[in-house]
């Protein structure tokens, strides 16, 4: 579930809820149609917005039990208010007990903020830091800044979210959620990284690049791996298990994924390496022995 921009001949953009689940690209809602880019980053937020309830998805509380309180006062009749004046004190108060503090850097608290109350472009958030935050910031410094995010502080701030996530979870990590999606890249040339591949979001004329997300039960994070955008996703599993095994060094847990990871190679390896796992798979795929057991 995802959504896409999708250009039009007249130059507008189509913004589109689109449904992978049955394993083939279906729309499931066209939002709206735009040229203007101010109403495309709204309509894109709508339809981001909309997927929930659409899909009935659900979602998790990343907060402590004693936050709880403060988070809510975000959905009362006053949130416009709270954009203006709050973020700092009600999101930071949760920021800093998190624990994200830790990274000394106000740009990347700032924009963590903002990502969290106005989710929009990197101009768009210049924007927003502008009118609501008394911030002039150039959209440049945005982008040299996420080189420097993901050079000196990736490791840093998924330390922080895991031994977070541990502590909500009481030491108790046994589950493990895998999965992999594409982004994409508006340029139309590859490099070292971004490269064609297969894309999720069905712009295989762009080069993307892959992520790869590791969860725990409920949904709170662990970490997270890049690759190659023409890297195989089956060939992402057992580097991202191991590096996560080497880093926190803790027991074997239990591995769920979908069939896009379902390979003999990898499960030949998992069942070497004594994981316990779960792997998606489609019963038409199966042998007729499966099949007549889920008939």
């Amino acid at each position: 579930m995802f959504v896409r921009k999708t250009p039009n001949r007249s130059g507008s953009v189509s913004i589109q809820i689109i449904d992978k689940s049955s394993g083939k690209y279906r729309v499931v809602e066209t939002v709206g149609t735009s040229s203007n880019p101010s109403e495309i980053e709204f309509l894109w937020r709508t339809a981001h917005h909309k997927i929930p309830t659409l899909f009935g998805q659900g979602s998790f509380d990343f907060v402590h039990e004693t936050d709880r309180a403060i988070v809510h006062a975000l959905n009362n009749d006053h949130t416009a208010k709270v954009r203006v004046i709050g973020p700092e004190k009600i999101l930071g108060a949760v920021f800093n007990r998190i624990g994200v503090n830790k990274i000394k850097d106000e740009l990347f608290k700032h924009l963590v903020l903002s990502r969290l109350v106005c989710p929009v472009s990197k101009l768009a958030t210049t924007d927003y830091l502008h009118r609501y935050a008394g911030l002039t910031i150039d959209v440049s410094k945005v982008y040299r800044f996420l080189d420097k995010l993901h050079r000196d502080y990736k490791e840093k701030s998924q330390r922080i979210a895991y031994e977070h996530t541990r502590k909500i979870l009481k030491n108790k990590i046994g589950i493990i959620f895998y999965d992999m999606t594409t982004l994409y890249f508006e340029v139309e040339y590859e490099d070292n990284f971004r490269k064609m591949g297969f894309s999720k979001e069905g712009r295989p004329q762009n080069p993307q690049i892959l992520l790869g997300l590791l969860v725990s039960e409920k949904g709170y994070p662990i970490g997270y791996e890049i690759f190659e955008g023409n890297k195989y996703e089956g060939d992402t599993l057992i580097p991202v298990l191991e590096k996560f095994q080497r880093k926190y060094r803790l027991p074997k847990p239990i591995i769920i994924a979908d069939s896009g990871l379902l390979s003999k190679a990898n499960l030949q390896h998992l069942f070497e390496k004594g994981y316990e796992y779960i792997l998606g798979a489609r019963i038409k795929n199966e042998t007729e022995e499966i099949k007549k057991k889920n008939s």
